[in-house]
């Protein structure tokens, strides 16, 4: 019986506790969370985008046995070691995933507050009838207050409600302005946040939705993070030669 291939799985958590085949990704997730900046990511669909993201979710909520025998393992124990530090430090990690809605059928103020109703109730919050900015700032506040942790933000697809509706320019500009003003309260919260990362299909409409946060580093042409997302020629030779050996045969 052949191994399990990850087609399609978007959890690295199910890949892991699944025994799917694992390309080791992860030496770019501590590069990331080493560095600190907030990030962007553009790549296009169905490129590994949402798995990397549930990547970086897991090591920040320090569930460390998803990582045994990965190469970020190694590199937290060293710098543990090296920094007087504990190793897997649980984080506060709020999660915005925009896939998986059609933004033509549904208000994107809707997706946002659904989206923060969870985090609220496990914060102890109750915020339903203030604007989504505040109840995100609140959050932030009250989730690095309680915890003792900054905060990691990760961000999937954050340009989905615009692309579902380019051909409705007044919802367009809507949906910009909400993402707009939501995320401008990162900026506005700095003190709290530990890490921000932003995943989309296209660059340009970052500009106008993320102007306020002036330190947002694009990753997505950097040579070093080439391979961050998808297999690369090499990893597929390595991690998939008994497939291909067996294709060949």
């Amino acid at each position: 019986m052949g191994r399990k291939l990850p087609i399609g799985i978007q959890s690295f958590e199910k890949v892991r506790r699944d025994g799917f085949v694992y390309v080791d990704k992860t030496a770019y997730v501590h590069a990331l969370a080493k560095a600190g900046a907030p990030v962007f990511l553009s790549r296009p669909r169905r490129f590994g985008k949402s798995l990397l993201v549930s990547t970086i979710r897991a090591y920040f909520e320090g569930r460390s046995e998803l990582f045994a025998g990965l190469e970020i393992e190694r590199l937290e124990e060293e710098d543990a070691r090296k920094g007087g530090r504990e190793t897997w430090v649980i984080r506060p990690v709020f999660h915005f995933d925009f896939t998986g809605q059609d933004y033509r059928m549904v208000t994107l103020e809707k997706v946002l507050g659904e989206q923060l109703l969870p985090w609220e109730a496990m914060f102890g919050l109750q915020n339903e009838d203030r604007t989504l900015g505040f109840r995100f700032q609140t959050l932030l506040e009250q989730a690095h207050a309680q915890s003792g942790h900054r905060c990691v933000v990760l961000v999937d697809e954050y340009d989905k409600p615009l692309l579902d509706v380019m051909e409705d320019g007044a919802l367009l500009d809507r949906n910009r302005g909400i993402l707009k003003g939501f995320f401008s309260v990162l900026k506005k919260a700095d003190d709290h946040l530990r890490f921000v990362f932003l995943t989309g299909v296209t660059k340009s409409s970052k500009v106008s939705i993320f102007s306020d946060f002036n330190q947002l580093s694009d990753i997505s042409l950097e040579r070093d993070y080439a391979g961050i997302c998808g297999v690369t020629e090499t990893e597929l030779g390595e991690t998939f030669a008994p497939e291909l050996s067996m294709l060949g045969a």
